[in-house]
């Protein structure tokens, strides 16, 4: 299990996607409770173990939407939350990424199947990586074998050095290459943030646009997604935001707002709450990919036997991840987190009832309060979504 650090594994799950797995997969909904009541109990239980500020949307079938936030959005403050709050999207955009993917594929300029070499010559080699083995697919359901290289910190010290420091694609990928594969291509399941920056550049390759440009044209305008902003190598936030922090000790919380995420051309997205649940809402509802691909997405394959130990139920999808509810049928979600900002999301199989939480404190301490903030805001997504079924 990874703490929510920033670190390759953990940037790379978007931090709570292997904590999550660490989670309960049943949460028991408070008796006679409304929806908004549940929601506001629900975030309250997140602040009361120590999170420092909490945020939550959830949008029902009807468009009703109900909002919920605790705790402060600075310490000392006592200044709320803002339930408009911008925070970092981080791994969440891994969706956005794999949306592009598979509308180029629809339109015939890529397909799945070809490989990493078709699109980046001797890009992906060294140590037994081979390009010429890897297909876009494996890079976007992490059964590419490729390694994680990305850097992070896990030290107050660490991050102070680190958090300015701006790497290229090319200077990503070629730290993983540094490193020998995790399998051989399509022989197994390891999440892989170096996956990920390799498509980005498939995508430039393949348009001529940078990946963040792509996004933009093709998901954030048509739907009118304002308040989700690529910030390229900017270490701020557009403002209302709550700070973030990264609890790394008993008597160490930093706030780490102040940073560049590493993968700066994939992951260096701002969003708000009601910008994710739109985004997710209209993805599994059919409005960004004909029927065909968004079928593609949803064909899951099972996670690493580690993973699964810890996460009964989940499966991958190209960018997308399937997950059980505690009331019965599944739900679609993709988590984020990197810096202090951890977000969990959820949309049910027809994108008619969806939910986002969004905390702006990781609790790196230790492997119990990570869980119990993991298994928290789970609760909070089951809760909103079960209420749907």
């Amino acid at each position: 299990m990874s703490s929510p650090l920033r670190k390759p594994l953990a940037m790379a799950l978007g931090v709570a996607m292997l904590l999550t797995a660490c989670a309960a997969t049943t949460h028991a909904k408070p008796a006679g409770s409304s929806p908004a009541a549940r929601l506001r109990q629900d975030a309250e239980a997140i602040h009361a173990l120590g999170i420092s500020g909490v945020q939550a949307r959830v949008i029902a079938p009807d468009g009703r939407q109900s909002v919920a936030t605790s705790g402060t959005a600075a310490l000392g403050t006592g200044r709320p939350v803002p339930s408009n709050g911008y925070f970092r999207m981080a791994s969440t955009s891994k969706t956005l990424v794999a949306t592009v993917v598979l509308q180029l594929e629809a339109e015939g300029g890529l397909s799945l199947d070809d490989t990493v070499d078709h699109w980046l010559p001797g890009v992906v080699r060294g140590k037994g990586n081979d390009g010429s083995r890897v297909t876009i697919r494996q890079l976007l359901q992490h059964t590419s074998g490729i390694p994680d290289g990305l850097p992070g910190y896990t030290t107050p010290k660490e991050y102070y050095q680190q958090r300015h420091n701006v790497y290229g694609p090319g200077q990503l990928v070629a730290r993983a290459m540094a490193h020998a594969p995790d399998f051989p291509p399509g022989k197994g399941w390891a999440y892989s943030n170096t996956g990920y920056v390799v498509l980005g550049m498939i995508i430039q390759k393949a348009t001529g646009q940078p990946v963040h440009q792509q996004i933009g044209d093709r998901v954030l305008r048509p739907l009118g997604l304002d308040h989700t902003r690529w910030t390229g190598t900017s270490a701020t936030l557009p403002r209302p935001h709550a700070q973030a922090y990264q609890l790394f000790g008993p008597g160490s919380r930093v706030d780490v707002t102040d940073q560049i995420p590493v993968d700066h051309e994939s992951l260096s997205w701002v969003t708000t709450t009601r910008d994710e649940n739109v985004f997710l809402r209209a993805l599994l509802a059919g409005r960004l990919l004909p029927p065909r691909q968004l079928a593609e997405m949803k064909q899951t394959v099972p996670v690493s036997a580690e993973v699964q130990r810890l996460w009964p139920g989940g499966r991958y999808g190209l960018g997308l991840v399937k997950r059980p509810l505690s009331c019965g049928g599944t739900y679609w979600s993709h988590e984020g987190g990197d810096g202090g900002y951890i977000t969990l999301n959820g949309v049910t199989d027809d994108g008619r009832q969806s939910a986002v939480v969004s905390m702006s404190e990781a609790r790196g301490d230790a492997p119990e309060h990570i869980l119990s903030q993991e298994n928290a805001a789970g609760s909070l997504i089951d809760h909103a979504l079960c209420d749907a079924l």
